[in-house]
């Protein structure tokens, strides 16, 4: 055989795709009041206050107790995730081009859920607390700290509370032993045997909130990174009715369709939705400083 048999030499290719790594679409939509199937351009949410009992003499008058009513709208926003995909070129590629589009497009306005939620939760005017982070009995003190300020504003622990950490903060709560240990949590409640709890359906149950970790909160690796402990019914999520002949999957809608005079389908996700912060209350932010080690016990 010829010494120069390598120049003819052939390279093949992987008919498997590989997606960059990202977040899969949205987590945080299933922890609030999804108002799903908006026809309009906004929706409106309603928040009653509270009331308050009085007495009446005998065939007195009661006094009424004027609830306060209050109307939280949503500005509903359009959003797309598109790309071509000429003819030809498909016939030069041994991989499904549509379908890849047509994954990371749904996962991109997914992602766009999240951040509409997480851009409301800090709109929250209840007092911003800090984490100390020098053991892991400040961490418990901290992660303590949230959930009693949640409950001391009378929300409700009918396990519909959630909060999210950064992925620092959540190994500094690894450190804390009823945050981690089968005597406090149960055995379908470790997480150094399930993993984190970060993904559609994955939630951690600890002192009546459901907890996760998640990548899109604010200040993420540095020394102001944000933190959430929430009301489901706190926060809201409109997003539209799907217009017309289009496959609709939650709040994201998808459309293939050919151009002749491209000769190329256009794949794209659309969605049409909006945040908004129904009872502040319900919300409570506590910041820590991801740039710290993780602490030791």
């Amino acid at each position: 055989m010829s010494t120069a048999i390598t120049t003819s030499f052939i390279t093949a290719y992987s008919d498997k795709v590989h997606e960059t790594f990202q977040r899969r679409g949205s987590h945080l939509l299933q922890a609030v009041y999804h108002k799903s199937d908006v026809i309009g351009s906004s929706c409106v949410f309603h928040r009653v206050g509270t009331g308050v009992a009085t007495t009446k003499s005998r065939h007195g008058t009661i006094t009424p107790m004027n609830q306060t009513h209050a109307a939280p709208s949503a500005t509903l926003a359009d959003f797309y995730a598109g790309d071509w995909v000429d003819k030809l070129d498909e016939a030069k590629i041994n991989i499904n081009e549509r379908d890849v589009i047509a994954s990371g497009g749904a996962m991109a306005l997914g992602r766009q859920v999240d951040s509409q939620i997480l851009t409301i939760l800090t709109t929250t005017t209840e007092a911003t607390l800090t984490f100390t982070l020098t053991s892991a009995a400040t961490v418990r003190a901290g992660l303590l700290r949230m959930v009693e300020e949640l409950f001391d504003n009378n929300v409700p622990n009918d396990g519909e509370c959630y909060g999210v950490l950064t992925p620092r903060m959540w190994s500094q709560a690894l450190t804390v032993d009823s945050f981690s240990r089968a005597e406090f949590v149960g055995w379908d409640g470790l997480p150094y045997k399930t993993g984190a709890s970060i993904g559609i359906g994955k939630w951690k149950d600890w002192l009546g909130v459901k907890w996760g970790f998640h990548t899109g909160l604010t200040g993420k690796g540095g020394a102001t990174a944000e933190n959430y402990v929430w009301h489901k019914t706190a926060i809201g999520y409109a997003s539209a009715k799907s217009a017309g002949n289009i496959a609709g999957n939650a709040a994201v809608a998808a459309d293939i369709t050919w151009h002749g005079d491209r000769a190329a389908h256009f794949v794209n996700h659309m969605m049409s939705g909006e945040s908004v912060l129904i009872d502040t209350t319900g919300v409570i932010q506590s910041n820590s400083d991801d740039t710290l080690a993780i602490v030791t016990s």
